[in-house]
């Protein structure tokens, strides 16, 4: 079922181990004039335009943009116990990890009377968007809500899709997942229309003012990936993400069901999913490709894992040993990373580019979607070479603040004169000079 590529026997350069990877992808630029009117009509008409796409996207319109109180509350009053459990649970785990990416200030004496600190300050208001789809995302709303909350962010708006099967509000697992997350501000909009409302706000249906936001994060399809690019600089995005991927490193140690089960697993979220195994060993491969072809028929969304799986951006690569296969996952830069070889932990620790690591046969990406205490939105499309996945610090801003006293100024003004003039700007210089009369 899976394509293959054979790159043993060869010294690949990077340039062509990048092209011939299997590597799927979209092209945003392709639906940026259909997203551009949407953003504009909302940028100068707000909610109501929002409402209107709403209608002609959704096929269905709700009643207000923001979800009622006694909405959000008999989501959560109707979820399956069991469900909730789970989510608290999740919700627990993650309060751990993101707890300890926390920042303090740092203050360091560069010369006597002369400091330089670094503060990390909350972005004021963010908007955290959770997709629909062919899922529904509670776990998208943990990673998105709690690494803003222990970073000390102040207002915290969830959007999600409209759904006409539950009256025009988010699904209730969705809203279920936000009340006991705290978060009381749910807006019932999504897709290109629900960044763009996110970015520039607007007055609702009930006259209540919808505040915009400085920072949009959260993944979602394309044309949710054409609004942030839109409206990046207006606010920040945390990244445009791309279809979801899976690589993994596996020698002949692997057990093929489980390889297969994890490649299956990761086409399940869509289409345009890839899943890649990378091994030194042909028969780990030919019992790889047996056991996928026999379970993903028979998983329920059968269609959609096959067309995934199949597609130009899933395969199997084939390399001489180890040591090539860590030089191809280098090169891939896989949102997630699964090795599954002898010795994990060492084969692991030498990973450069991954958006996040699963380390043996215990650590399936399945167990970091929901409850490691990691974070699941990730790096896509290879930019995990020079992007972090969500954390607490996508929502802290550092700031230096810098402290001299006059001695100090005093010590360094002529080397600052002198930097100013080398670049002909003597204003600079001469803004020093006026603190001591005009000259040192």
């Amino acid at each position: 079922m899976l394509t293959r590529t054979d790159l043993r026997g060869s010294t690949p350069t990077l340039s062509q181990l990048r092209r011939a990877l299997p590597r799927g992808g979209t092209d945003v630029n392709a639906v940026l004039d259909t997203v551009t009117p949407v953003v504009e009509a909302i940028a100068e008409h707000g909610a109501t335009a929002a409402l209107d796409y709403t209608e002609k996207f959704d096929r269905v319109r709700p009643a207000s943009v923001r979800v009622p109180a006694e909405v959000i509350a008999e989501a959560r009053a109707g979820l399956d116990p069991a469900v909730v459990d789970a989510l608290e649970e999740s919700i627990r785990r993650a309060r751990i990890v993101h707890a300890a990416q926390r920042r303090e200030t740092t203050v360091t004496q560069v010369v006597p009377g002369g400091t330089v600190a670094e503060k990390w300050i909350p972005v004021r208001r963010v908007g955290l968007y959770v997709p629909g789809g062919n899922a529904v995302y509670p776990s998208s709303v943990i990673m998105n809500v709690v690494p803003a909350q222990e970073a000390g962010v102040g207002s915290l708006v969830v959007a999600s899709p409209a759904q006409a099967d539950f009256g025009g509000w988010p699904h209730p697992t969705i809203l279920a997942a936000c009340s006991l997350l705290g978060v009381d501000e749910v807006w019932a909009v999504g897709g290109a229309q629900g960044i763009a409302l996110l970015a520039y706000g607007g007055t609702d249906t009930t006259g209540e003012e919808l505040d915009p936001v400085d920072l949009v994060t959260g993944p979602g399809n394309i044309y949710v990936t054409a609004a942030k690019r839109l409206v990046r600089g207006v606010v920040g995005i945390d990244s445009e993400a791309g279809p979801t991927e899976i690589a993994i490193l596996a020698d002949d140690s692997a057990d093929p069901a489980v390889v297969a089960s994890d490649l299956i697993s990761q086409a399940e979220h869509d289409v345009l999913a890839a899943s890649v195994l990378v091994t030194d060993s042909v028969a780990l491969a030919d019992a790889v490709d047996a056991a996928v072809a026999e379970a993903a028929a028979a998983t329920k969304h059968a269609e959609r894992v096959a067309t995934a799986l199949t597609g130009a951006q899933s395969g199997i690569v084939l390399v001489d040993d180890i040591e090539a296969g860590l030089t191809v996952v280098d090169a891939y830069a896989a949102e997630h990373l699964e090795i599954q070889t002898r010795d994990a932990q060492a084969v692991a620790d030498r990973v450069t580019s991954a958006g996040a690591i699963f380390v043996g046969t215990y650590s399936p990406v399945s167990l970091g979607d929901y409850s490691a205490g990691s974070n699941h939105v990730l790096p896509t499309s290879g930019s995990a070479k020079y992007a972090s996945g969500l954390s607490v610090q996508t929502f802290l801003r550092g700031v230096h603040v810098i402290d001299y006293d006059r001695d100090a100024l005093a010590e360094i003004a002529d080397r600052v004169v002198t930097l100013a003039n080398a670049e002909d700007l003597p204003a600079h210089g001469e803004a020093v000079q006026a603190r001591f009369g005009g000259a040192k």
